[in-house]
């Protein structure tokens, strides 16, 4: 054989060995005591392949806290991180909006996530996702620019703008987020099934962005919300950021620190005719249908009945939620 087919023959045999590393099936362990294949979890994303429908790329993350961020590429598909315990098993960073860049600038909002998810087709399960900076000003844990994502017994942690549900659909489940001024936000529509919303001081759960035209936004169903008695905490369950925001709250619990007008037009008048604001059995001490904003909207038992996450996250494309 001639050194050129030779060299020809290793060249296809490398790219062959290659093409198996980075078939999907991809399964890899992140411990930060090196037991694992990588010891923080931006390694593992990193390395990580596409998946595909039939067979996801999977990061298993071992308990701890891990320091940094992480920006999950849209090429990245079919994601999974899964950690043992949203208890034990943190991602955690701490940028504000206020803090200068390289341009001795503020960096803004949008520059603060701890965690970028850009891929579609994203799962996380047992992860909590921090912004640990504090009650400072705008300080994401998490924006999510993916669509068909979803997040399983997580947790969200932080204090303004926890949550950017910026585009896509999204669905949380069995999760727990926690915040003070619009920590929940963004444009997307995203569904909460059983969640756990704690309210650290006084503000406003939710400032929705969706766009005119878009059939939801945010939908809550069998949600807690808990507010901190010991800051004397007040909330609204929510504001418009854009007019058209969306926010539906169904067969909710609320203490007694949900404020009795439920909503705020952030000043924007107009919003009082274009946003859909609504509840549906609504219970506990914070539920107080005689005294919402006059321009909240009804809600009746047949359509809250047909707000499943499968009807509402079905999209175009028919995307069957588990």
């Amino acid at each position: 054989m001639s050194l050129t087919r030779l060299l020809l023959a290793f060249s296809f045999l490398g790219l062959c060995a290659s093409a198996l590393l980075a078939a999907p099936g991809w399964e890899k362990t992140v411990s930060p005591d090196g037991a694992g294949d990588y010891k923080t979890v931006l390694e593992a994303v990193l390395a990580a392949p596409t998946g595909t429908p039939d067979s996801p790329t999977v990061i298993r993350v071992k308990p701890g806290t891990y320091t940094g961020r992480i920006y999950l590429q849209r090429e990245k598909r079919f994601l999974r991180i899964i950690g043992e315990d949203a208890a034990t098993t943190t991602i955690a960073f701490n940028l504000n909006a206020s803090l200068p860049g390289e341009d001795g600038k503020p960096i803004g909002t949008f520059r603060t996530p701890t965690v970028v998810v850009d891929a579609d087709d994203f799962y996380a399960e047992g992860i909590t996702f921090a912004n640990t900076a504090g009650p400072v000003g705008q300080a994401l844990a998490i924006r999510i620019d993916g669509d068909r994502v979803i997040f399983n017994k997580c947790r969200f942690l932080g204090w303004q703008d926890t949550i950017l549900t910026n585009r896509g659909r999204h669905l949380f489940r069995d999760c727990y987020i926690e915040g003070h001024v619009d920590f929940i936000f963004g444009a997307a529509t995203a569904y909460f099934d059983r969640c756990h919303i704690h309210c650290l001081k006084s503000g406003y759960i939710t400032a929705a962005s969706t766009p005119q035209g878009q059939p939801h936004g945010y939908v809550f169903r069998d949600c807690r919300i808990t507010t901190d008695a010991a800051a004397k905490t007040l909330t609204y369950l929510g504001r418009p950021w854009r007019i058209y925001a969306q926010t539906l709250f169904l067969n909710t619990e609320m203490d007694a620190g949900v404020r009795p007008e439920g909503w705020n037009n952030w000043g924007k008048s107009e919003a009082e005719t274009t946003t859909f604001y609504a509840e549906f059995n609504s219970r506990g001490p914070g539920a107080s249908p005689a005294t919402r904003v006059k321009w909240a909207k009804p809600l009746t038992a047949e359509q809250a009945a047909a707000l499943t996450p499968a009807k509402v996250l079905a999209g175009q494309d028919g995307w069957k939620v588990e």
